[in-house]
């Protein structure tokens, strides 16, 4: 993409773009008074701009659970043969930010007025999805050519209603907010993400007002198709790209710690302080995204700032993120893994000396399927993916990969991913020190990956172990420097 700005006189590097996260969304007077008025800012509130994620669960009424997979809206339209269930989720989600409205608003005129917005937002998508089931009965018109379209307009619906109702309760409490809808709704035209932004910023002055912006941005090519759910960070990041922004912000209800503290003790896990885009990366590619890596790359490359913020402790430095940290003395800053992961792995004795043609057609068949891979293992005979996905989707996987390799043995079994991650970690004998900390807990290694760029050491373990495997990581490589405080998570 081009980097234009869409500041014309003179280009402004004092302000931020902040986005705020769906469970803090959840909370107004967390927002208003921990984030807006954040008492560390000394009544300086202007020169920000906010991006907002839908109320935590919305989305996942109107397209799928991210987690569960438990269908949405979305998804029943996809799939259906009558217009009954989607029809009826629909009901659900009208009815669900209707009671958030009511939760939010004081006066009946206010309610009132939250539900007319939300409910014309509704009745048009409820009358574009019929419209669209009505004619694709015809057998001259394809659905499936106009799913990716129902997911980015239901999608947006979320955002819109957050953002809009932010912006006006924040104007009941006194601060010049406005509501900047991205969401290109009943829209004539179809244009670039960039153009779309220029457009909505370019009479806003930021030193007087603060826009409340939707984390979701229609453009010509979709932002759902590239990047699905992490669509409103890829809004974010190029909102301070174009903006060029002093600092990027994300506001959580959680901090960027050393650990899960529900695993290791919260006396025991301490926010990182500093860190680079090269650990957000690798935190990304086991679900736990400080920032969408696409999203990263935007900032990273414009040396834009990335600092992750708890919502709830407004006067907390947080952690920051830049494209050149690199912890003082190597060490292990993060202790992080995933669970429910399915080890897929196919022996062929026809394989070897033939591993690429092998490796190239498994990673097809897995993108077919939308599958992401954490991580793999090769030999001469034998390549092995770690794969997050469900039972559904790894059976239909394993019968593509049966068809393909008639000869091969497929086996699939769960395991776990436990991951030490830091800027620096060329320590000596630090994998023999890991691998001991393990062993102690008598948790049997499965597999071992470390590359040679030294910033992270996967494990791959049973299941069952993957809470005291983290346990113990943590008090072998963190908690052991000072009880977590290592110079490595200094600010």
């Amino acid at each position: 993409m081009e980097q234009p700005t869409i500041l014309k006189e003179e280009k402004m590097h004092l302000h931020t773009v902040e986005k705020i996260g769906g469970t803090s969304m959840n909370n107004y007077e967390a927002v208003r008074d921990n984030i807006v008025r954040n008492p560390a800012l000394k009544n300086n509130i202007h020169n920000r701009i906010l991006v907002v994620s839908a109320y935590s669960g919305i989305t996942d009424l109107l397209l799928e659970h991210k987690k569960t997979g438990h269908p949405g809206v979305f998804s029943l339209f996809s799939n259906s043969t009558n217009g009954k269930d989607w029809r009826t989720m629909l009901d659900k989600v009208r009815q669900q930010m209707f009671d958030i409205n009511a939760s939010l608003f004081k006066t009946e005129d206010q309610i009132d007025a939250a539900n007319q917005f939300i409910a014309e937002r509704i009745s048009d998508a409820e009358s574009c999805l019929s419209d669209l089931q009505r004619l694709c009965n015809h057998g001259h018109f394809s659905l499936e050519s106009h799913l990716d379209s129902v997911r980015e307009m239901l999608a947006c619906i979320g955002e819109a209603h957050s953002a809009r109702n932010t912006a006006h309760l924040l104007s009941q409490d006194g601060i010049n907010a406005c509501f900047v809808d991205l969401t290109g709704w009943r829209s004539p035209e179809q244009i670039s993400l960039d153009e779309r932004i220029k457009q909505a910023f370019s009479n806003i002055d930021l030193q007087s007002t603060m826009p409340i912006v939707t984390g979701y941005a229609h453009s010509e090519v979709g932002l759902m198709t590239h990047f699905d759910r992490g669509y409103s960070e890829m809004t974010f990041s190029r909102i301070a790209v174009l903006t060029e922004a002093n600092e990027a912000i994300i506001h959580k209800e959680f901090h960027l710690s050393s650990a899960d503290p529900r695993l290791v003790g919260e006396d025991n896990a301490v926010p990182i302080g500093r860190t680079n885009y090269d650990v957000a990366d690798q935190l990304a590619n086991l679900g736990m995204e400080a920032i969408h890596p696409k999203a990263a790359k935007g900032l990273r490359q414009n040396n834009i700032p990335l600092r992750v913020r708890n919502t709830f402790e407004p006067e907390h430095y947080g952690t920051l993120i830049t494209q050149d940290y690199v912890s003082d003395s190597p060490c292990v800053e993060i202790i992080a893994g995933q669970k429910d992961i399915c080890a897929v792995e196919l022996f062929d004795q026809d394989m070897t000396g033939n591993i690429t043609e092998y490796d190239h057609a498994i990673i097809e068949i897995f993108k077919q399927f939308d599958v992401m891979t954490v991580a793999k293992d090769i030999n001469a005979n034998t390549i092995t993916h770690y794969v997050d996905a469900d039972i559904g989707t790894l059976k239909r996987i394993t019968a593509q990969l049966k068809k393909r390799y008639p000869d091969a043995e497929i086996s699939k079994r769960i395991v776990a991913i436990v991951s030490a991650i830091g800027s620096d970690m060329q320590v000596p004998g630090i994998l023999s020190k890991t691998v001991n900390a393990l062993a102690e807990q008598n948790i049997s290694i499965l597999a071992i990956h470390q590359s040679m760029r030294q910033v992270d050491m996967q494990f791959i373990i049973d299941e069952d172990d993957y809470e005291m495997a983290v346990k113990s990581l943590h008090r072998c490589l963190v908690e052991v420097h000072d009880h977590g405080r290592a110079i490595c998570l200094a600010s």
